[in-house]
């Protein structure tokens, strides 16, 4: 089982290439980035975890593709992951532009992590209605596989359009760097099933999410694409001492290509520079995963 990690990346943080350079030395695959690119101070919506409260390292966020870059210039085999890239509040141009030019300059190894956001106040600061975050999502990653793909492009959707134009470099991977949904609930496994190259859930109970597995090959079948081609990547919080030998045998049975540990303890510490020290607590973890 391939075993990522997911660390925030401040002023604050700490050496980052350092930090990469631990993760790729410890034998995790990935090292995966969020992103904030801004956090309105007049908020209502509340932090969807917890009591509430927006920890307060969410306001110091670095731009996920600025530190994939570092990361990549000090790295040769680890993938670079966005986790989550918020695609609705992204202009789907230049994104297609800066992901194929770190796809290609890092040896094709960049994972999208993409979700749609939670946070009204901040997607609607960002240009999209939140109401209408999902479908500019989908028209983003439509209008990036076509520009990706094609030397002359052009997309024409409802809320993503332009007219036929050249955009280059093309990433290294053929066909495209893979995009995989963050969201949960019905509607995200319609949404996997229908348009993206895979599924990245954060997983409370395993229990369920076999349940969900079933549900998505099955949906995924329907929609005339074949399960067997998706790529699943779930975030564990490690914090209570998982997840255990049983418990990544049982993922990979329900078709987990890798775990990415990831909490809300080790966001605080690796925002405030406690990066390496969480590296060295987690590695047991990716010794595990060795004998899956």
């Amino acid at each position: 089982m391939d075993i990522g990690t997911l660390t925030t990346t401040t002023a604050e943080s700490g050496d980052l290439a350092a930090v990469a350079r631990r993760v790729e030395a410890l034998g995790f695959d990935s090292l995966w980035i969020p992103e904030h690119p801004v956090i309105p101070m007049a908020r209502t919506t509340p932090f969807p975890i917890g009591d509430g409260t927006l920890p307060d390292h969410y306001n110091r966020w670095a731009d996920p593709f600025v530190a994939l870059t570092v990361v990549a210039t000090v790295t040769k085999q680890i993938k670079l992951g966005t986790g989550i890239c918020l695609l609705p509040e992204r202009e789907p141009l230049m994104t297609a532009k800066v992901i194929a030019s770190l796809d290609l300059y890092s040896g094709g190894r960049v994972i999208i992590g993409a979700g749609a956001g939670w946070l009204k106040e901040e997607t609607e600061v960002m240009g999209t209605r939140f109401g209408s975050r999902w479908k500019r999502m989908r028209e983003t990653v439509e209008a990036m596989r076509v520009l990706w793909t094609q030397r002359e492009a052009s997309y024409e959707g409802e809320l993503v359009r332009f007219p036929s134009v050249r955009c280059e470099p093309k990433p290294a991977q053929r066909p495209y760097p893979p995009v995989l949904l963050g969201a949960h609930g019905p509607k995200a496994l319609e949404r996997v099933a229908r348009t993206y190259d895979g599924w990245f859930p954060l997983v409370h109970s395993i229990p369920a999410f076999e349940r969900d597995m079933v549900t998505l090959r099955k949906l995924t079948q329907e929609a005339g694409r074949n399960p067997d081609t998706l790529q699943v990547t779930v975030i564990i919080d490690p914090d209570d001492g998982g997840p255990s030998l049983d418990d990544m045998k049982r993922l990979r049975d329900a078709g987990v290509n890798r775990i990415v540990l990831f909490s809300q303890k080790i966001g605080t510490e690796a925002a405030d520079g406690q990066a390496l020290s969480v590296l060295d607590r987690l590695a047991p973890k990716v010794e595990l995963g060795q004998k899956v």
